[in-house]
């Protein structure tokens, strides 16, 4: 499970802050568990995403090794992976 401030990498948002972890009622009165996300690219998109049962790819981010072969191997990447290269790359900190 992620924690509230962890960076992450979303399918579908790119690089993402988790900005809360949230239990949100259901119509059976149930609450569930989401986490509340921020793209760090756009900080205007918000998702909501139940930490458990999710159908979107959520995964930690590749380390700066890893970033450094993806970023010299001259294979074509798509947007989203370019987008967390260069994040991990610039990061100095990420907790």
């Amino acid at each position: 499970m992620f924690q509230k401030k962890d960076y992450i990498f979303s399918e579908t948002m790119g690089v993402c802050r988790i900005t809360d972890v949230t239990k949100l009622s259901t119509k059976k009165g149930e609450p569930i568990l989401y986490y509340i996300m921020r793209s760090v690219k756009d900080n205007s998109k918000v998702s909501y995403i139940p930490v458990e049962n999710h159908s979107v790819v959520l995964r930690e981010l590749i380390s700066k090794e890893e970033a450094r072969k993806k970023s010299e191997s001259g294979i074509e990447l798509k947007p989203l992976e370019k987008e967390e290269i260069e994040f991990v790359l610039k990061a100095q900190d990420i907790a």
